[in-house]
């Protein structure tokens, strides 16, 4: 079994027991793996740890409850595998920002994680990786495996709601600042750009390619043609905020500064701007 194949098998057991008390140590006996080589696989091949894929499920589960059930809070605490009520209100408005009370009464669901679900991808990642990789213009015809892709990267886009995300990629794509980048049947980087602000509006990349520079390259493309003489900016999670899975660090280790805080769509971000010095093409890997 390939080190993906067992992965699934891992994400296959968890959604199968998510209303249940889970850790590394329940899920390694499970799957008759040791705890550290568990943690290590599932964390390279994904980017999250057990731990934090299994709490943001949970979480994402419960606050469809709050919102779609009139179940009792303290029920749907117990159900998302938390002992006492407060326990998850601490951690879900950590999560959510907002208690699970205030989340009931706006009635406005939007996953904090969902499903890893690569089992169509299996055969793509055993060949040889394509050397002629090439970011496109996206077409509509490109929009279900765009929003394939959008749902594999939803932690790194709070608030994200599907519906006004196609109807913002349709008027991308007839301006002409879409572009993505596939894998025979599959989207593998996704990105949204403005030529008139400099702004890389989304950037998503499939998390089984995240450790072959996709991100690299689709920053090449915005530096070395679609954005020069621009001051390119990018918004991203605030320092601390336990929601970010690591967005903010990547974009940090690729020279990005931090600029001024921002509220989008109700949700505290921070607008992060790479330097004219950095503002050269950069190398591939």
């Amino acid at each position: 079994m390939s080190r993906v194949d067992s992965v699934i098998e891992v994400i296959k057991f968890i959604e199968e027991h998510l209303t249940e008390k889970l850790d590394l140590d329940i899920i390694a006996n499970v799957v008759n793996y040791s705890k550290f080589h568990l943690h290590r696989m599932f964390t390279d091949t994904v980017g999250l740890t057990i731990h934090d894929y299994v709490q943001r499920r949970q979480i994402t589960e419960a606050a469809k409850l709050l919102v779609f059930s009139k179940k009792p809070i303290i029920d749907i605490a117990l159900k998302a595998g938390y002992e006492s009520q407060q326990a998850f209100t601490t951690i879900f408005k950590a999560m959510y920002k907002e208690s699970p009370l205030q989340f009931r009464k706006n009635k406005v669901f939007y996953p904090l994680q969902l499903e890893y679900k690569f089992n169509n991808h299996l055969d793509l990642l055993k060949e040889k990786p394509n050397a002629k990789r090439e970011i496109l213009l996206a077409t509509k015809a490109d929009i279900p495996l765009w929003m394939d892709l959008v749902r594999l990267v939803i932690d790194g886009f709070p608030k994200l709601k599907e519906d006004k995300h196609v109807k913002v990629l349709k008027h991308y794509i007839k301006e002409n600042s879409a572009f993505i980048m596939k894998e025979g049947p599959i989207a593998i980087g996704i990105m949204m750009i403005s030529f008139k602000t400099g702004s890389i509006d989304f950037l998503g990349v499939h998390p089984l390619y995240r450790n072959q520079g996709l991100t690299q390259l689709f920053l090449d493309k915005v530096i070395c043609e679609l954005l020069t003489n621009k001051q390119i900016s990018i918004t991203t999670f605030r320092k601390g905020d336990k929601a970010d899975t690591g967005y903010r660090k990547i974009l940090k280790d690729f020279g990005f500064a931090e600029a001024e805080l921002l509220t989008e769509f109700g949700y505290p971000t921070q607008k992060m701007i790479l330097p004219k010095e950095l503002e050269g093409c950069i190398d591939n890997e």
